[in-house]
């Protein structure tokens, strides 16, 4: 089965809300929801899980993106982001066979923005299991 990593922002105030919105508006797959802190800004929070690729990822109201995921360096990237990071590693050039040093970027977010890349440090906040949701405490 395809899937689709899916990135929901939230802060951790606003966590639980944003939790039962992701559980009612997708089938989360694996039952984990992955929440990270922003090493930058700890009240942020950034909420991880897979979607079947079939499934509209769109969620009124939610600040949600598309990521990719390298494993062995737990880095969170998207495409225009990988993008950024191999023109600034080539002298500008866009070149999508150029190897990428992950260990670099060891749990990060990697986006783009308006300045160009930015790297969020992220830690591990909690893994919510969507099957015992509604019996877990914040």
């Amino acid at each position: 089965m395809k899937t689709q990593l899916l990135c929901t922002f939230t802060t951790q105030d606003r966590l639980k809300p944003t939790i039962d919105l992701i559980i009612s508006c997708h089938d989360v797959l694996f039952d984990k929801i992955y929440v990270f802190n922003n090493q930058k800004d700890t009240s942020q929070l950034i909420c991880t899980y897979n979607i079947p690729n079939n499934q509209d990822n769109f969620i009124e109201g939610m600040d949600t993106i598309a990521l990719h995921r390298k494993k062995q360096s737990n880095t969170l990237y998207t495409i225009n982001a990988l993008n950024e990071v191999i023109r600034d590693k080539n002298n500008g050039v866009l070149d999508k066979t150029f190897p990428i040093t992950w260990s670099e970027f060891q749990n990060s977010l990697l986006l783009v923005n308006e300045q160009g890349l930015n790297i969020i440090p992220t830690k591990i906040y909690k893994i919510i299991n969507t099957e015992t949701w509604n019996n877990e405490n914040l």
